[in-house]
């Protein structure tokens, strides 16, 4: 397949399923840029680039300057997520709290986007797998670091022969946190999808409403929930 109209991206075309917009071969292969990479392109842009224009605005901010409403946002974010971090993470919210805002952010974002007529990239379980699988890793490299041995001894409490049973619950993990993700995204991706391609001529103003709840307010509660678990995760791995 050829390379298809960059409208696809926008909500006008409703359709729910991940398109292809472009596709080119390397070394004999076939390689597709669809519309989740497009988003998560856009989406980390758009991150990074209000992340250096935040980082210059207040490296320039004198004490005795009158704060803009762009530095307002950006510290009422800041003080906001590191409250959320400590809240739960107490002691150790200082060496997590740069990586749960960076996801927090990312989650966030991406699950709003299609406010912005992008496909949501969380709606592609191989965007919320990989989110799932960094946790994963965050929490076993936490956990035997802390406890040497004894995170893999702990596999045997309380008693051995439930091993089997803990190392399932180990490794649903990763998958837990994917699938609820992208389950509560996709779905809400799927419905506004069908409600655009079955009742677009009555689309007139209640899909907002809709949007509403799917896009912001679903989206931000899952955004909270995946980086409240991770945080309970991580820290029940190096309580004391």
């Amino acid at each position: 397949m050829g390379s298809e109209s960059l409208t696809t991206m926008v909500a006008g075309d409703s359709s729910f399923m991940i398109k292809t917009l472009y596709t080119f071969k390397l070394n004999g292969v076939s390689l597709n840029i669809d519309t989740t990479h497009v988003a998560l392109l856009l989406v980390s842009v758009f991150i990074l680039v209000m992340a250096v224009i935040a980082r210059i605005k207040i490296n320039k901010v004198d004490a005795s300057d009158t704060p803009g409403m762009f530095q307002n946002a950006i510290e009422i974010i800041v003080e906001m997520l590191g409250t959320m971090v400590d809240g739960i993470m107490g002691k150790n919210a200082n060496k997590f709290v740069n990586y749960i805002s960076t996801l927090f952010l990312f989650i966030i974002i991406s699950n709003i986007s299609g406010l912005f007529g992008l496909r949501p990239p969380t709606a592609d379980y191989g965007v919320t797998l990989c989110l799932g699988l960094i946790t994963f890793i965050l929490v076993q490299f936490n956990g035997i670091k802390k406890n040497r041995i004894k995170h893999f001894t702990a596999l045997f409490q309380p008693i051995w022969f439930l091993f089997p049973i803990n190392l399932i619950g180990e490794f649903a993990v990763p998958l837990s946190l994917s699938l609820r993700l992208f389950g509560n995204v996709m779905s809400g991706t799927v419905l506004m999808g069908l409600i655009y391609d079955l009742l677009s001529p009555f689309t007139v103003a209640y899909p907002a409403v809709l949007h509403a709840y799917f896009d912001l307010f679903s989206g931000c509660i899952q955004a909270y929930v995946f980086c409240m678990l991770t945080m309970v995760y991580v820290n029940d791995k190096i309580a004391d």
